[in-house]
């Protein structure tokens, strides 16, 4: 909570739950990025808050970025970047897409089969690919599946496919799992990535570029390492497995980049309990799982909340959202301790909220609008 967004929840009108976004300390969190991996670029993941205002204040900086979608490209564009600054990061594109991300510039694209270089190939001759591999996301919060990337043992194989293509096999890319607490997690994804490398050279080609990916944490309950931690670790284990030869490395930071930036403010509708004898108390808010908090599913991310009556005596709470549909519940098996003296009206302050909230708010489910996001 920082001074700014204090005074302006002070002085907004209601118009029920919003997020605020503090733009100091976005820029803060970009320099200290870049002063912890000084000579890797930084591809701002845009997914994770998409605002005109983020994106344009990364751009003055000097941000990349890093899109899952023409749409995005499009709000980068917009913003004041030009195409050279983006990359098409998502494995899985439909093929006008990429022609319209080719027209619009955009030569730097993520694969991780031999049919997804084909469609590049295809509409996008002539531009730079990265092949994703697996990576088990061990120690992170909010691990990435199998849905995104291939083998490492299968990417020197796409690789050579796109070169045979008639595409430039650029480098490789992993994610070592969003809001990943072990600072030493990029270590075996670099061995691969430098494995990789090697066959690649043997086969002809010498690749350029490793894509560190994203992962880096922002502050929920739990302490976190700070960039610097990551950045001497991540450059420890490429000193390690590239020796002298380092490549061209760059990063996506979504969550650390905004999301310590933001603050969704949302107001108690109900408390009751399901039985008389209860100890746990149900507390409803006018946010939930739709309405921007989809993180909170299987409780892996468990933000920090405020209530003004801090201070007081405290039991173990259910949180729930409004909306009529039973999975919209963000907190049962871990209850939150809230204070006994909270009341129907009461505004609680949902810390950590800058990042994958706006853009996971359902339009109108129930009804309810998208969440308010506001950008000072």
């Amino acid at each position: 909570m920082t001074a700014r967004i204090r005074e302006f929840l002070r002085n907004r009108r209601e118009d029920g739950p919003c997020v605020v976004v503090d733009l100091d300390v976005v820029e803060d969190n970009y320099r200290t990025f870049a002063r912890a991996l000084p000579d890797t670029r930084v591809f701002y993941a845009v997914k994770a808050n998409p605002a005109p205002e983020v994106l344009r204040l990364l751009t003055k900086l000097g941000s990349c970025f890093d899109t899952a979608s023409v749409q995005e490209m499009e709000m980068v564009l917009a913003a004041g970047a030009t195409a050279d600054r983006m990359s098409f990061g998502n494995t899985i594109k439909k093929e006008r897409d990429i022609a319209r991300a080719f027209e619009l510039g955009v030569r730097l694209y993520a694969v991780d089969c031999k049919a997804e270089v084909e469609k590049i190939a295809r509409v996008a001759p002539g531009s730079k690919v990265f092949c994703r591999i697996l990576c088990d996301g061990a120690g992170a919060e909010w691990p990435l599946s199998r849905k995104f990337g291939c083998v490492p043992e299968m990417a020197a194989d796409v690789l050579e496919h796109a070169h045979r293509s008639g595409l430039e096999a650029y480098g490789v890319s992993f994610h070592v799992g969003s809001q990943q607490g072990n600072t030493e997690a990029w270590d075996q994804a670099l061995a691969s990535s430098a494995a990789i490398f090697r066959e690649c050279a043997e086969r002809g080609m010498i690749l350029s570029m490793v894509n560190l990916g994203g992962g880096f944490p922002t502050k929920y309950l739990k302490a976190v390492p700070g960039v610097e931690s990551y950045g001497e670790s991540i450059f420890r284990a490429l000193s390690k497995h590239f020796g002298n030869r380092l490549p061209e490395t760059i990063i996506e930071p979504g969550r650390g980049m905004v999301g310590n930036a933001g603050i969704i403010e949302t107001e108690v509708v109900l408390v009751s309990k399901k039985a008389e004898d209860d100890d746990v108390r149900w507390v409803y808010l006018d946010i939930g799982k739709f309405g921007g908090l989809a993180e909170t599913m299987d409780e892996s991310i468990r933000y920090p909340i405020r209530s003004d009556r801090e201070g007081d005596d405290t039991s173990p709470c259910v949180l729930a959202g409004p909306t009529c549909d039973s999975a919209d519940v963000m907190y049962e098996k871990v209850p939150y301790l809230l204070p006994v003296s909270i009341e129907i009206g009461d505004k609680l302050l949902i810390e950590g909220t800058g990042a994958y909230t706006t853009t996971y708010s359902a339009v109108a489910f129930n009804g309810f609008p998208p969440l308010k996001s506001y950008v000072i």
